[in-house]
């Protein structure tokens, strides 16, 4: 019967794992891959301003980005080893601003979980691996910019806790 799951597809569904663990270069076509996700559901959502078919970075854009102590990215795998989301992070501080304070804040750049496992719990374990790893690094705060159009990520990102700080309009 279609859209009826077993007590026991619903146990190995919760008995899947998710290991998180820092990118390297042997992920760099499933991070373009995913990229290309994110970037079409904004060309979907905002045609105006996002271009069809872009390509945020280059494979070598990667391999840079990927020896960037101060921009991490890490990976959400199953069990068997497939890479099923990213979060890009930047490390970003503030010195010698003669309004705001000089905090440390973990950005994430973008967060993406395949269009084919979403709302499994991958975004909420990526999301909480970053929070982790910021606090680590004595992060003041966790930010990021989120498009109005994308519906989805709002209700997640307010369902991790996190509130808006401000809007540009």
């Amino acid at each position: 019967c279609a859209g009826y799951e077993s007590t026991a597809q619903k146990k190995e569904k919760e008995e899947k794992s998710i290991m998180i663990r820092k990118a390297n270069t042997n992920d760099i076509p499933v991070l373009m891959d995913l990229l290309a996700q994110v970037l079409d559901l904004h060309h979907e959502g905002r045609p105006d301003i996002f271009r069809e078919n872009a390509v945020k970075y280059s494979s070598e854009q990667l391999q840079e980005i990927l020896l960037d102590q101060n921009r991490p990215i890490f990976v959400a795998m199953d069990d068997e080893g497939n890479v099923q989301g990213y979060a890009f992070c930047i490390f970003m501080q503030t010195f010698f601003n003669s309004i705001l304070t000089p905090i440390k804040t973990m950005y994430i750049d973008d967060l993406c979980v395949d269009k084919n496992h979403r709302g499994q719990g991958i975004g909420r374990e990526l999301f909480e691996h970053v929070k982790y790893y910021a606090k680590g690094y004595e992060c003041y705060n966790l930010t990021l910019n989120v498009w109005a159009c994308n519906k989805d990520a709002i209700a997640f990102y307010e369902k991790t806790g996190l509130a808006v700080k401000r809007a540009t309009m």
